[in-house]
């Protein structure tokens, strides 16, 4: 059955409530998908690759879940030989991981605003924390190591990546394994997220999930969620309401 979405006071007491509060990162911690283009196309000069993905091409990229995935699909829609083998898809990922992380470490990524403020509220109330993420534990650790300190990991019950499961979102499978390390179930939970993709896939776990909207997601359908935010500064009661998302266009 699906759920209205409710106004930002409801949202915060739907993340009071919850046993365990469930986050995504690329786009939902903090606006990290821009970075990740940069560092793919740093990565495709590097091994001398004239790709180059702009925001148009990396948006669509984008409904392709996991890194290795998107440089496999990009590829195959080019028509060229050679094929790129496994390897070579690993180690041009390995190369982007490495700008990628020199990228954060500039500084130039913080936080969403009102993630902070939720982690440390959600500390506070000895709520449970856990990520369920695609993105790779090297990327995790880049930026959180950065914007939380390098003992983060110590505040988090379940961190769950991409290549930790068979499937990657919009499968469930990051969000079921994260339930069953934490021993939960599925409602009892909130999972924080911002693309359709992770919409459903929490669903698929039987989790309620709020949106906040991203750069490059924000038009995606989230008629499903329990709640869409701008952001999660929007918990302190500056708006009145959340609005149901159209289809995307």
């Amino acid at each position: 059955m699906q759920a209205e979405a409710i106004a930002p006071a409801d949202a915060a007491e739907l993340i009071r409530n919850a046993a365990a509060l469930i986050f995504d990162v690329d786009g939902t911690l903090a606006e990290t998908e821009e970075l990740h283009r940069r560092a793919f196309n740093l990565a495709f000069a590097r091994h001398g690759l004239d790709w180059h993905w702009d925001r148009a091409a990396y948006k669509d990229l984008l409904r392709v879940t996991g890194g290795k995935e998107r440089i496999r699909a990009f590829h195959t829609r080019q028509w060229v030989a050679p094929r790129l083998s496994d390897a070579d898809i690993a180690e041009l990922h390995r190369i982007k991981t490495a700008h990628y992380a020199e990228l954060v470490e500039t500084g130039c990524c913080s936080l969403r605003p009102g993630v902070a403020e939720l982690l440390a509220a959600a500390k506070a109330r000895g709520q449970r924390l856990a990520i369920a993420t695609t993105t790779s534990h090297g990327n995790i650790d880049a930026l959180l190591s950065r914007a939380l300190g390098p003992r983060w990991a110590a505040d988090f019950g379940a961190i769950v990546a991409g290549d930790d499961v068979k499937h990657k979102k919009p499968a469930p499978d990051v969000y079921l394994e994260i339930l069953a390390r934490l021993k939960l179930d599925g409602p009892d939970c909130l999972a924080i997220e911002d693309s359709a993709n992770g919409l459903i896939a929490a669903s698929g776990a039987n989790i309620p999930v709020l949106i906040t909207r991203s750069m490059f997601f924000r038009d995606d359908d989230f008629a499903a969620a329990r709640a869409v935010l701008d952001d999660l500064s929007e918990l302190g009661g500056s708006k009145t309401k959340t609005e149901k998302q159209p289809h995307a266009q």
